[in-house]
């Protein structure tokens, strides 16, 4: 599969990577996401968060090769379904982080590392404006002389979720690293992290 990708003419290739580095460097609703969990939970909280929008978008990946994400764009009800179940999800996260305690911090340990993979995975997960995104940039690379174009696409997109996941968890920790000083506020962290999760939802909704 991977000798699919040696088939890209090299400035074709070039151009997807700059494309998908500027894009992911562009403060989106997955690094306001990583970011708001490296601020109430730490730099560890924010990279593992940064590591589960990854895998989110992984998993949009998956549903575009397998034409599943085409089917559910066609369908305006599942589209609003997503919506409404990510910005639930988003709520509930701002409702947590703002009744957090000063002292407890959400990245600490194996479980905490591990929650904050899980939120990034479903907040990402229930986005369908991914979905619709990795229908829209992904095929513009592709071309069905080189091979199957859901293998393309597979390919393809996992190199723009790896670049994207090393950006998306940098911007977490960095966050985590500048709460991690203000520790004494934690209290007030959290419920800047909080506002953060709820502008989310509220974006995910309205737009």
């Amino acid at each position: 599969m991977m000798d699919i990708l040696a088939l890209v003419p090299p400035a074709d290739l070039a151009a997807f990577l700059a494309a998908g580095i500027v894009l992911n460097l562009t403060p989106g609703a997955d690094v306001m996401f990583a970011t708001a969990s490296g601020i109430a939970g730490g730099p560890r909280a924010g990279a593992v968060a940064g590591l589960g929008v990854g895998l989110g978008g992984l998993w949009h990946v998956g549903l575009a090769a397998l034409g599943i994400s085409a089917l559910i764009a066609a369908h305006p009800a599942a589209l609003l379904g997503l919506k409404w179940a990510g910005a639930g999800y988003l709520l509930w996260l701002a409702w947590k982080s703002w009744r957090s305690r000063g002292d407890a911090v959400a990245g600490r340990g194996e479980r905490g590392a591990m929650a904050a993979l899980w939120r990034g995975f479903v907040t990402n997960a229930l986005n369908p404006k991914v979905a619709l995104f990795v229908l829209a940039f992904l095929p513009q690379f592709t071309d069905a002389a080189r091979g199957p174009v859901w293998q393309q696409i597979l390919i393809l997109g996992a190199v723009f979720t790896v670049t994207g996941t090393m950006i998306t968890a940098g911007y977490g920790a960095l966050a985590g690293m500048a709460g991690r000083r203000l520790g004494a506020r934690m209290g007030i962290l959290n419920r800047v992290a909080a506002l953060m999760f709820g502008g989310l939802a509220l974006r995910l909704v309205w737009e």
